[in-house]
């Protein structure tokens, strides 16, 4: 049963992300990629290229051990959940985070001066990930994506600090490394499509008869049956047994 519901271009896909993740840490090991290049430079011609490229290149073995378990198991229940609009969801919100990242000004938050920063690793399209993928659950309101949301918020939901400044928690002794820039936009992309595409594929199921103002003859053909064949029924009916019947007939509705 499992194997018949597991969506294997979402293993598939996931994993071919890390691997090209990877692959770029080994390449910029070897140094083709030096200093800012390919990283996302704010404000800057350059650093347009980072938008593309930076998800590839990490600072550290930290760094990417640190992404990779995170975009694996996001792109997963992004395409296990939403297969319907995942392309869109994954290219839009990496080119939208990386753009929203380069137009940010690189300012320091104490002395308002500006600075130069280099922005490398794939925590952007965490952010993108884990945010849309909670708030589309709760936009939806549908058991299914709300189990995902649940799931996303148990195991990530400490991705939410991540969006400040470092430097508001802590005295460091220099500016902090970490990119909150990438993760406040990151989440903001991701809240807005969760918000775009929340009727977009599968839906909350609403069967005919729960809709405002439905009849049926054949429903009421059946219900008359029912109180002619069970009298003894409608004698002052305890709750329960009112609710049986009614069961009863959708049984009955489901499997004609």
């Amino acid at each position: 049963m499992f194997n018949k519901s597991l969506n294997y271009d979402a293993v598939l896909y996931a994993a071919l992300m890390v691997v090209a993740m990877w692959v770029g840490f080994f390449l910029q090991n070897l140094g083709w990629f030096s200093g800012c290049s390919g990283a996302i430079i704010p404000l800057s011609p350059y650093g347009l290229k980072g938008i593309f490229l930076s998800p590839f290149l990490h600072g550290s073995l930290e760094h990417i051990f640190g992404n990779s378990v995170p975009i694996f198991v996001l792109i997963f229940l992004l395409i296990q959940f939403y297969p319907f609009i995942a392309k869109k969801v994954f290219f839009l919100g990496w080119i939208l985070t990386g753009l929203l990242v380069w137009l940010l000004p690189p300012i320091d938050i104490y002395t308002g001066q500006f600075t130069e920063v280099c922005i490398i690793g794939a925590s952007g399209i965490v952010y993108v990930l884990a945010f849309f993928l909670f708030f589309s659950g709760v936009f939806r309101w549908n058991m299914k994506f709300l189990t995902v949301s649940m799931v996303v918020a148990l195991y990530y939901g400490s991705l939410i600090w991540g969006v400040l400044p470092e430097e508001l928690f802590s005295n460091l002794a220099e500016p902090s490394r970490i990119s909150w820039q990438s993760h406040l936009s990151g989440a903001v992309i991701g809240i807005i499509m969760a918000f775009i595409f929340r009727k977009s594929g599968e839906q909350k199921v609403r069967f005919i008869w729960q809709f405002p103002n439905y009849y049926s003859e054949k429903d009421d053909k059946l219900w008359q049956e029912y109180k002619e064949t069970h009298p003894d029924d409608f004698l002052e009916l305890p709750q329960k047994k009112r609710d049986n019947i009614w069961e009863h007939l959708d049984e009955i509705r489901r499997n004609e």
